[in-house]
């Protein structure tokens, strides 16, 4: 019976045709480069195969390492999983810095008092995520973000939009209707350009597309933007909701149902666990208040 390859170099593996870079590999798993290329080099020699091979556009798996990284992947996952299970990290959620800002920070709180023993941690995030790899347990995330395979979905709820500015602004720039919002400033965040084209077909508004004029790189900063008189945004109302109780911002017209949801992606090697579990529900509530708190 032949032995096994090192699993380091297995690991080496992997991590280089997934990334197709041996720098890229060498920085994930914290060695040099040249201990990645020997690692992969010996794993080449005991197989008596080729894995990687050097094209223009970097290092490309042959077909058997192909095949040999994607059962890899597949066991050192499932391999990462069944230790989470007997010892267990804190639970991380990952969101947006503006839902982190505008939503989970006002109300965080409320949870620690609720469940004083569970420890969270945040990841700051809004694209795709591996859970094991990244090692997030959950992330809230908009139904337009395609979520991990291993992902238990909840649906948190239709994202709610509208336009908003500061009260002196919306006095001086003379908006008294719909119609009257070519003539404001308008703005928009780089992440979400449409937002604008999503609130006017939501809304029913014909004419003219509205455009945005200036762009912010982030939700946050259009907010604050927008609460410092500098024109009128369309955004989530539940980033809004502070700002909108103490009157530093205004919704004119107020909010519609937007084209996306708001979902919550669960890692299911975790969907059991009681922290896990005390927290989509905790998430879930505060969600259906915040619905219901403006409805």
């Amino acid at each position: 019976m032949s032995s096994m390859p090192s699993l380091n170099a297995l690991r080496a593996f992997e991590a280089a045709a997934r990334h197709r870079s041996v720098t890229l590999a060498s920085s994930e798993l914290f060695v040099t480069h040249g201990a990645v290329s020997r690692q992969v080099k010996a794993l080449e020699e005991a197989l008596g195969v080729t894995l990687l091979a050097k094209t223009a556009r970097g290092m490309e798996p042959t077909p058997e390492g192909q095949r040999l990284a994607e059962g890899l992947a597949s066991a050192f996952k499932l391999i990462q999983e069944s230790v989470a299970r007997v010892r267990p990290e804190p639970l991380t959620l990952s969101c947006s810095s503006s839902i982190m800002m505008g939503w989970i920070i006002p109300r965080i709180g409320q949870f620690h008092e609720l469940h004083p023993q569970i420890e969270l941690q945040f990841n700051l995030n809004f694209s795709r995520i591996d859970f094991v790899r990244d090692k997030i347990g959950m992330a809230i995330r908009s139904s337009i973000i395609e979520p991990p395979q291993d992902a238990v979905i909840r649906e948190l709820g239709v994202e709610a939009i509208g336009p908003v500015c500061a009260p002196d602004y919306l006095e001086q720039a003379g908006i008294r209707q719909q119609t009257d919002l070519p003539a404001a400033t308008l703005l928009a965040s780089r992440t979400r350009p449409e937002a604008w084209r999503d609130w006017q077909g939501v809304a029913g508004l014909g004419g003219e597309a509205l455009a945005a004029k200036t762009s912010f790189d982030h939700f946050y900063l259009l907010i604050q933007a927008a609460a410092c008189g500098l024109g009128m945004a369309v955004v989530p109302r539940m980033l809004v909701m502070e700002q909108l109780s103490a009157g530093r911002l205004v919704a004119p017209f107020g909010f519609k149902p937007g084209p996306r949801r708001i979902v919550l992606w669960v890692a299911r090697h975790l969907a059991g666990r009681p922290d896990a579990v005390a927290l989509e529900r905790w998430l879930i509530a505060e969600m259906r208040a915040t619905s219901d708190a403006l409805s």
